[in-house]
């Protein structure tokens, strides 16, 4: 593990190669249980500090790492370092981008940092771990270079995107990318903020983590540099989850749910949530607490797909007219946020309390020698328990899984969206119903906005609440390093060739006057499974919003019907048309004034139409006649 032998496997850029001679040691892990016993420090301790000297200030504790039963638990020693910062990405090129530059935020080049990033590695203890960006199976070359402190950080990686042995690179290994980790440079350079910087070329994308939270560089920074490599190859990874549904009658259909952070696309993966006596809380009314059940016994069997990232790569499509997708990663960053008590979450509540090797958990309370809880969070400055605890799943851990080598055609993409509560006399956005179907020409529009909507759990955004911002494009924009448009262009063309996957949008927490938290996302589900992953048209009703594209007049599920008030909002007493309308308005202009932006030179000719039948109140029939409901029987 300790040698040089190893060194002239790499073929790496020569202000690297000169660090990594200078280092005082140069550590390869063989396995991942020597990576994961390094997160214990050299005296293997039960309970590690990792912390840095700073120049004029001593010693900074960044995170503390317990050896649990289970797997070692990191806690940062700031609520601030517990979750992303959505404003963590600077750009260190000049190749075209959106994003802010790093010369022009900092006011110096970058190269400057880049000299001292290097300067600094090449006087510490060092782990070398190659990996796979996208997965093992169709995934590039990649390398990490982290202190060995910060082991953990390392281990994060590597059960997320897929441990490679040292034994198992080839000669003349060729990085596609490489991640640098540098945590000191968080207090030293950036007043103790989070920043990951790119610096990107046709050969290399290279991600300097200047932080400990794995979040924006070991799982999102993976993220930018696949899409970086498709901006360039012409294919997208997808913001999404994603997973085969087979029906008690044994149809199986391939959902694919895409959407901002905390739009359910980890639910998506969930069982249908139960009340204690069987039956399924549909809803509960905000004004007369009145709650709505359904009784149906048996449910849809799920085979998981993906959870987070997935590969649509161009050379998986074919001539079927849906979209190809395989999980673009290893293992799955999992928020544990809703699972505040046992029995909320059996199947990860069951792999994480006995798992067939150990886990690594963030944000929990662990104590050294016994199990990690996965509903024990941390408990923050503010007394209350940390929003975004996260337990990372090797995904062969996960039950009647999808093997990642095998692409799935999709037959139902969902969009999901956090909704707040509305009513006419506090109306807000919250107006769409339980299942809204849409041309591509409109599910292109919700993902150019990607609203990220109603109090998200896992961005570090105080100023959120319940107002509407967006995420952007395909809700990956936050990752992305390109342009805009560029992105845009990638993604229309991704939908246009794929007609025959079923578009619809899905709500989740509030539906007008009722709370559903994810029920809306797990009963559609169910009612689509059922169907084939089709609807007959006569059942579908043009939205009163027709960004909304159509209602369902009627969902019936095992023999019981889904009450009208809950696919059609304007519908429900306490909201009616007025509100509705209000809502529906509030949502269209917040459309209006982000698609804006897209209305460039580079914007393909069919977006720019899209784009200007929005910007003029244009009706369902007015997209349909650019991009008709291909599979609606």
């Amino acid at each position: 593990m300790f040698t040089d032998s190893y060194f002239d496997r790499f073929v790496l850029p020569a202000d690297l190669t000169k660090a990594l001679k200078k280092s005082r040691v140069l550590c390869y892990p063989e396995t991942k249980a020597q990576l994961e016993e390094m997160c214990f420090g050299p005296t293997h301790s039960s309970r590690y500090d990792v912390s840095y000297s700073l120049p004029g200030k001593g010693i900074c504790k960044e995170a503390e790492v317990v050896r649990c039963k289970n797997g070692p638990v990191v806690n940062f020693m700031e609520d601030y370092m517990r979750r992303r910062d959505p404003d963590c990405m600077r750009i260190g090129d000049d190749l075209p981008t959106d994003k802010p530059r790093f010369r022009e935020v900092y006011g110096y080049e970058f190269s400057d940092l880049r000299r001292e990033t290097m300067d600094w590695l090449a006087s510490q203890k060092l782990i070398l771990l190659p990996f796979r960006a996208g997965g093992r199976y169709y995934g590039y070359d990649s390398l990490m270079v982290c202190p060995m402190n910060a082991a953990f950080f390392a281990l994060s990686l590597a059960n997320m995107q897929g441990f490679v042995s040292i034994f198992d690179i080839k000669e003349k290994y060729s990085p596609r990318a490489i991640i640098y980790v540098a945590p000191p440079f968080r207090h030293t350079h950036f007043a103790g903020r989070q920043v990951v910087v790119h610096q990107r070329s046709e050969t290399l994308h290279e991600v300097f983590s200047y932080n400990l939270y794995p979040g924006p560089s070991a799982k999102k920074g993976v993220f930018s540099i696949l899409l970086d490599i498709g901006e360039s190859e012409g294919w997208i990874t997808n913001h999404a989850s994603a997973a085969i549904l087979e029906s008690p009658y044994e149809n199986e259909v391939v959902f694919m749910h895409e959407g901002a952070s905390g739009g359910g696309k980890s639910e998506m993966l969930e069982e249908l949530h139960k009340e204690e006596d069987g039956k399924i809380l549909l809803g509960t009314h905000t004004v007369s607490g009145e709650k709505y059940y359904l009784s149906f016994g048996e449910t849809c069997k799920i085979h998981p797909i993906a959870d987070d990232m997935i590969l649509a790569h161009k050379d998986m499509q074919n001539d079927s007219g849906r979209l190809i997708i395989a999980d673009a990663e290893d293992g799955w960053f999992l928020r544990m946020d809703g699972d505040i008590c046992y029995g909320n979450s059996p199947t990860y509540e069951r792999i994480s309390i006995h798992p067939p090797e150990p886990l690594e958990f963030f944000n929990m309370d662990g104590t050294p020698g016994a199990t990690c809880l996965i509903w024990e969070h941390v408990i923050e400055s503010n007394g209350k328990p940390c929003s975004n605890p996260r337990v990372i799943i090797p995904r062969d851990m996960i039950e009647n899984i999808i093997p990642g080598d095998q692409p799935q055609e999709v037959n139902v993409r969902s969009f999901g969206v956090r909704m707040p509560p509305s009513t006419v006399m506090a109306p807000n956005y919250g107006v769409m119903g339980m299942v809204q179907f849409v041309p591509v020409s409109i599910a292109w529009l919700w993902r150019l906005v990607s609203p990220r909507g109603f109090k998200n759990p896992s961005i570090a955004d105080s100023s959120a609440g319940s107002g509407l911002k967006s995420e952007g494009v395909g809700s990956y924009w936050p990752f992305s390093t390109g342009k805009k448009v560029t992105q845009a262009n990638l993604l229309l063309h991704q939908m246009l060739d794929t007609p025959n996957t079923l578009n619809i949008l899905i709500p989740n927490q509030y539906i007008g006057a009722y709370h559903v938290g994810f029920m809306g996302e797990w009963l559609t589900r169910e009612y689509l499974a059922r169907k084939g992953g089709t609807v007959k048209l006569k059942h579908l009703v043009p939205s009163r919003c027709p960004l909304f594209g159509y209602s369902l007049d009627e969902m019936k599920i095992d023999g019981q019907y889904v009450r009208q008030t809950f696919l059609r909002p304007e519908l429900q007493s306490k909201l009616g048309f007025e509100g509705y309308d209000a809502g529906s308005k509030i949502l269209t202009d917040f459309f209006k004034k982000q698609i804006q932006e897209f209305m460039t030179e580079e914007l393909d000719p069919i977006g720019r139409h899209i784009i200007e039948l929005c910007l003029n109140d244009a009706t369902l029939e007015d997209y349909l006649a650019v991009t008709p409901l291909k599979n609606i029987k």
